[in-house]
């Protein structure tokens, strides 16, 4: 082993099963291990994906809860964590200005985020590091980035950003400008990029785009382990992949899905993910007769069988950074439709590898009919599909150059 290697510090809010802990164990696979010495710190210790950290990186937390953020004891280690967060040295009284002028803001927007506000007390609760490192990267926004930012002393710090910087409802006061403290910023798309440079013009020389990395052999591998669906339903299987949040708005797609069903269309949708609006969408499922038409399946941890056996993947939501569900569809070659939103712009070429539609459930439910209706352009966008994610070597670079 090199004695000589660089020290390099992850930092990620959770390691739930969703899009960005997903890259992320994809990225730290990658990192040359004889050349670099990488630790890896969860500020809220938990999430279904400790386990998938990959050989060779060392996890600096010392307790860690592999239940889901979503399920009822996920829940109440997080709630343990944020109420010993606003314990710790009286925070919750000390950040108290802080949570009452970001709070009237987000009021007055008429959007009200308190997960957002929380990362601020997380972070400064958080154990500190007892070493300084070569690099340190904030994986995420919110805690991690405030985490590295103030509390973390490195000679390079590098921060990602995975989502529309405005849309998310982040801004320069939440984040107490803590961008300013980072040697080099990645957004995980160019727009993800540009809207970030908006926000902060003055560091615009300092941000850059780092694509998503996936394990292209490994998901097409896993795709053959088992069974996806287990109904006996022999229509056109329509699938969604994400974390059942107000982002997502999966009650567009359930709306849509009633006016399909309304045209005739033999279609059943499968969404699998979970998240704090489950309750809320079973309800509108039921209210609009769609018990047998929407599933609601609940996270898995393989779900490429579902992406094998799917007709279609439609992806529609307000907003995203870089969507790895779209990403995973496209490398196991299906028809995809997106909402003409940030992120999905720039995933899809309209009619080349997928749809764009407008965010509305007559458009969606056009789209969706548009491809039922014609075999040889499903096959032509699932063919262009799969050119679309050539992962590169080189990408990993970026975090370690000047």
């Amino acid at each position: 082993m090199n004695r000589n290697r660089k020290s390099v510090l992850f930092v990620i809010n959770t390691m739930g099963r969703a899009g960005a802990e997903t890259a992320l164990v994809e990225l730290l696979r990658r990192i040359d291990k004889e050349k670099y010495d990488v630790s890896l710190y969860v500020l809220t210790g938990q999430g279904e994906m400790m386990d998938k950290i990959p050989d060779g990186v060392k996890l600096i937390n010392r307790n860690i809860d592999t239940n889901s953020v979503h399920d009822s004891l996920g829940r109440k280690h997080l709630a343990r964590k944020v109420a010993y967060a606003l314990l710790k040295e009286a925070n919750g009284v000390r950040l108290m200005p802080y949570f009452i002028k970001n709070g009237t803001v987000m009021l007055k927007k008429g959007q009200i985020l308190p997960e957002k506000l929380l990362w601020r007390p997380i972070s400064d609760a958080a154990s500190r590091p007892r070493k300084k490192y070569d690099i340190a990267v904030s994986y995420i926004e919110g805690a991690a980035a405030y985490y590295v930012a103030d509390h973390v002393e490195a000679d390079r710090k590098v921060a990602f950003i995975h989502v529309d910087y405005k849309k998310a409802g982040y801004t320069r006061e939440l984040d107490r400008d803590c961008y300013l403290k980072f040697d080099k910023i990645f957004g995980v798309s160019d727009e993800v990029a540009d809207v970030f440079k908006e926000v902060y013009p003055e560091i615009s020389d300092k941000v850059g785009v780092f694509h998503n990395l996936l394990n292209n052999e490994a998901i097409i591998e896993k795709s053959k382990l088992g069974n996806g669906f287990n109904d006996d339903f022999s229509g056109i299987r329509i699938l969604t992949v994400g974390r059942l949040m107000k982002q997502k708005a999966f009650e567009v797609s359930i709306h849509a899905a009633k006016l399909l069903k309304e045209n005739g269309e033999n279609i059943r949708w499968y969404v699998l993910g979970e998240g704090d609006q489950h309750s809320k969408l079973a309800a509108l499922i039921q209210k609009l007769g769609l018990d047998e038409d929407f599933k609601l399946l609940g996270a898995t941890e393989n779900p490429y069988p579902y992406f094998k056996e799917a007709d279609l993947y439609v992806h529609c939501s307000r907003f995203e950074g870089k969507s790895i569900a779209v990403q995973e569809a496209q490398i196991l070659g299906k028809p995809i439709i997106v909402s003409d939103c940030s992120g999905n712009r720039e995933q899809v070429t309209h009619g080349e590898d997928g749809l764009i539609c407008e965010f509305n459930p007559k458009a969606i439910a056009k789209a969706i009919k548009e491809l039922l209706s014609d075999e040889v352009l499903r096959e032509k966008l699932a063919k262009n599909a799969l050119k679309r994610n050539m992962n590169s070597g080189e990408e990993v670079k970026k975090i370690f150059e000047d």
